[in-house]
């Protein structure tokens, strides 16, 4: 039975190629956050006015990227709409890193559901009067959802939001399947060449609880920050 050597991720250019995982997968989870959360905002505006057309939009596209899988998602993107594309439009895209751009959109919108759901739940948690004191005081329906509602909803959500934010951190580890260099990608490559698949893995797999505690931690702490706040 051979020893368990972790001296094998220092070896050779494996040190770079992890830090360089590390670095794309941190880029990767960062960006598709910042746009599902935006998105996901916008989302929840829309599907809460009387528009009929707006709330059924939204319920669609929330049913579809809640309802399949990620990783078809990220296919789809990859795959057929980059397809679609004019020609000339691939070609850049390409040039600039397509398959990191493809990963994010496709999770950052597969997300932007959950963010949706989340963000919508906290604005009706909120009482209707609060909005009508805002528009009673002169402000306009946008100024009264981003400075009164907004913020209440997003303390009443952050429960949630933390835990999709987790859900959205491990799901980057998919954009390996379309040639993303990130963390997962660079420990298989490291692994197909030294065959030390327990180090590796189990490497991996710190590296991603770590990260993952450490979100769940900053959204602990935010939310015992807002609770000192709203005394």
């Amino acid at each position: 039975m051979n020893p368990v050597d972790f001296s094998v991720l220092l070896r050779g250019d494996y040190p770079r190629m992890i830090a360089n995982g590390l670095v794309t997968m941190l880029e990767l989870t960062a960006l598709a956050w910042l746009l599902a959360m935006l998105i996901g905002t916008l989302l929840a505006l829309a599907r809460m006015t009387t528009s009929r057309v707006a709330r059924g939009l939204v319920a669609a596209w929330v049913e579809y990227h809640q309802n399949v899988p990620m990783l078809v998602q990220v296919f789809l993107w990859y795959f057929g709409i980059a397809a679609l594309l004019p020609a000339e439009l691939q070609v850049w895209i390409n040039r600039h890193g397509g398959e990191f751009i493809f990963a994010t959109i496709s999770i950052s919108l597969a997300m932007s559901a959950y963010v949706s759901e989340d963000l919508r739940g906290g604005i009706r948690a909120i009482p209707k009067s609060q909005l009508e004191a805002a528009r009673a005081l002169g402000l306009s329906y946008l100024q009264s959802f981003r400075l009164v509602v907004l913020p209440q909803a997003l303390r009443i959500a952050l429960p949630t939001l933390v835990n999709h934010t987790v859900l959205l951190f491990k799901g980057t580890a998919l954009a390996m399947t379309i040639g993303v260099a990130e963390l997962t990608y660079a420990t298989r490559e490291i692994e197909t060449q030294t065959f030390k698949t327990v180090e590796i893995y189990l490497f991996t797999t710190v590296v991603y609880l770590g990260f993952s505690l450490l979100i769940m931690l900053a959204g602990n702490l935010a939310e015992r920050r807002w609770a000192l706040a709203a005394r």
